[in-house]
């Protein structure tokens, strides 16, 4: 799966999410970025590499498995796959965000 795959993917999953609120990022070892606003409704999905409230770092087939339900986001975390910078509040519902 490519960058563009999956940012279609996220944003079929924002089309109808709730209870994220802020900036968040997913940015990818090989490069490339999603950022998901979520201060707007519905949830404004796109590859801008824009400053967000919470970046989750990680490789692109990490994220693929995250959000196809073979990777447990704390598991991912515990083990280094997965790095969060700024609010981790972001990070959990992004988890939540995820696993619908």
């Amino acid at each position: 799966m490519n960058l563009e795959n999956f940012t279609d993917l996220i944003k079929k999953t924002a089309a109808s999410a709730t209870g994220l609120s802020g900036t968040a990022k997913f940015a990818f070892d090989e490069g490339g970025a999603v950022f998901i606003d979520a201060t707007q409704t519905p949830y404004q999905v796109s590859n801008d590499n824009k400053d967000s409230d919470c970046t989750v770092m990680l490789s692109l087939s990490d994220a693929v498995k995250l959000l196809n339900g073979d990777l447990n986001p704390m598991t991912a975390f515990m083990f280094g796959k997965l790095k969060v910078k700024g609010d981790m509040g972001i990070a959990m519902k992004i988890a939540q965000f995820l696993a619908k």
